[in-house]
Parts: structure tokens; C-alpha cells; sequence
């Protein structure tokens, strides 16, 4: 166990943070998101995790229910709500066209990512980033966050916007929402 692992053990983000609680991503819950890599509350394998660690930094294949008639645009959040810093770390922002039904591994890739996938910054940079906690820090949770848009995002400029600066000017009121929790721990 590291000792900055240990040190900070009791010192974590948690989830009054994170994009599922604010305000102005508020809706009914009824989309179901799953993957075929892990179910909800399992392990993250580690071909999802960063390569610092050991993964390859491939995205999950993730899979959604039909979207709401009226949606214009799918929003994906992907947070550790477990992080040793005031507000979860956002390891990928996108927004996905509602017409994708699914994303395949790998289609959250920075350098191509799938067609009607638009990446944008997160805490780390552009596309998927995956876990890669402290060691001895204990187990993160990968929290995967859709939220269905009723509009488009009407920002100027959102790939450039930082994401805690993004996520509360989205304006869009969410017709419905779903979220997938993978762990991870070192």
C-alpha cells in the first residue's frame, strides 16, 4: 500500500458533486444503461483502465434504452465520485447523437471516436481517460452518467469549456436519465 495511498484513504469527493445531483440535470430516470464489460457495482477490467496501469484506455461498449421522443442529443458524463479532491474528476464528457443506440469499446477514443460521438474536455483532456486511482486509496467508483437532452447544448465553443464550468450552463431540460457504477481499486 503507497503512502500517499493511505494518507489520503479518508479523503474523497463522494457523490454531492457529481453531474447526476445538479439541479440543472434533473429528470426521470427511466433509460437503462448496461455494458457488456461489467455490470453495475462490478469491477472494471482492466483493459478499461489507463495505461499508466497496466489498461489500454479502451472505452467501455456501453448500451442505453431507447431515448424519449424529443431528444436532441444524448449527454455522457463519466465521473470517479471517489477522487482525493473537493468534486469528482471528470475522466470523459460527450455528447452522443440519440440515434447511436450503443457504443461500441474504444468509441470514446480521443484520436477517433465513433461517428455521432463529440468529445469534449474533460479534467484530463479530450476522449476517454480510464481509472487509474492512487494505489492504497481504496475502491474508486466509475460513475457512467446519460442524460437525454430535450435541445441541443447551446454553447459557444463547448469542446473548450472546462467541465465543471460546462456542466451547469447546459440548459437543456433532461427528458430522462441513466446511470452505470463500474469499480476499480489498486
Amino acid at each position: 500500500m503507497s503512502l500517499l495511498g493511505r494518507l489520503l484513504r479518508n479523503r474523497r469527493a463522494d457523490e454531492t458533486h457529481m453531474a447526476w445531483n445538479m439541479p440543472n440535470l434533473q429528470g426521470p430516470e427511466p433509460l437503462i444503461l448496461t455494458s457488456r464489460d461489467f455490470g453495475d457495482g462490478d469491477p472494471i477490467p482492466l483493459e478499461q483502465c489507463a495505461r499508466t496501469i497496466g489498461g489500454a484506455d479502451l472505452s467501455p461498449q456501453l448500451s442505453w434504452t431507447a431515448p424519449p421522443s424529443g431528444t436532441a442529443r444524448l449527454l455522457l458524463v463519466v465521473e470517479d465520485i471517489d477522487v482525493p479532491m473537493a468534486k469528482p474528476a471528470v475522466h470523459c464528457l460527450a455528447l452522443i447523437d440519440p440515434a447511436a443506440g450503443h457504443l461500441d469499446p474504444g468509441a470514446l477514443g480521443a484520436r477517433q471516436p465513433a461517428p455521432g460521438v463529440r468529445l469534449l474536455r474533460s479534467t484530463i483532456g479530450r476522449g476517454y481517460h480510464g481509472p487509474a486511482p492512487i494505489k492504497g486509496h481504496g475502491p474508486h467508483r466509475y460513475t457512467f452518467q446519460l442524460f437525454a437532452l430535450a435541445t441541443p447544448v447551446d454553447l459557444p465553443a463547448p469542446e473548450r469549456a472546462r467541465p465543471r464550468a460546462f456542466l451547469p450552463a447546459v440548459t437543456a431540460p433532461v427528458l430522462a436519465r441513466g446511470r452505470l457504477t463500474g469499480v476499480y481499486e489498486r
